[in-house]
């Protein structure tokens, strides 16, 4: 998502390091899977020339591998590009790595111009915001997904965008991700990503 007022690139859960993880383990993952998101990341940077790009969780998938140090030597790369991660629960890096990457680190949600970006909705007064502050909330964490019903009994689920009256639930970025359908409301705003095209769906 890009909010051109802000020259901002937001996106969620790219789970950076999850293949090598898998690897780790003993799972077999093809390299190919972290590369295609990062290509995807360059293509969307390149395209939007944003001067800030916010993440909101999940960023990385798990501690330090060789994925990770790629990323970082991608970061090196770009050091006019301002980076805010809003912590996630599969960032648990140690903060002097996210120093060393030129990532500036929330660990409780940001909040700017009234929107609140954190990764699982947990926008409260508790983080010492009033309640009047807070207009709309932007996160990610589930992996939002669509069931799409054709003829024929057919289903198809597809990554979604998930608008509501009060909040917004973007697509994991990482195609290495699962979807949690989704049971939109009435008056709710739905786009699927179909291939390389959003789709309006509801």
């Amino acid at each position: 998502m890009y909010w051109e007022e802000e020259k901002t690139l937001i996106a969620s859960d790219l789970h950076i390091g999850k293949t090598g993880h898998f690897r780790k383990s003993g799972i077999a993952m093809p390299q190919a899977v972290f590369k295609e998101d990062m290509q995807r990341l360059v293509a969307s940077l390149q395209f939007f020339k944003p001067a800030h790009l916010l993440i909101v969780g999940d960023l990385f998938h798990s501690v330090a591998n060789k994925e990770l140090n790629l990323f970082k030597k991608w970061r090196e790369d770009l050091p006019h590009l301002q980076v805010t991660l809003v912590k996630g629960n599969h960032d648990i890096l140690k903060e002097d790595w996210y120093a060393d990457a030129g990532i500036a680190v929330q660990a409780d949600g940001l909040l700017s111009k009234g929107i609140c970006f954190t990764h699982d909705n947990n926008c409260t007064t508790s983080q010492g915001w009033d309640t009047g502050q807070v207009q709309y909330t932007i996160s990610g964490h589930i992996h939002p997904g669509i069931a799409i019903k054709g003829v024929g009994r057919q289903s198809l689920s597809l990554p979604c965008f998930y608008f509501g009256e009060t909040f917004a639930v973007l697509p994991a970025f990482s195609r290495f991700t699962g979807t949690a359908l989704i049971r939109p409301n009435a008056g709710d705003t739905v786009f699927a990503i179909v291939n390389q095209t959003v789709i309006k769906v509801r």
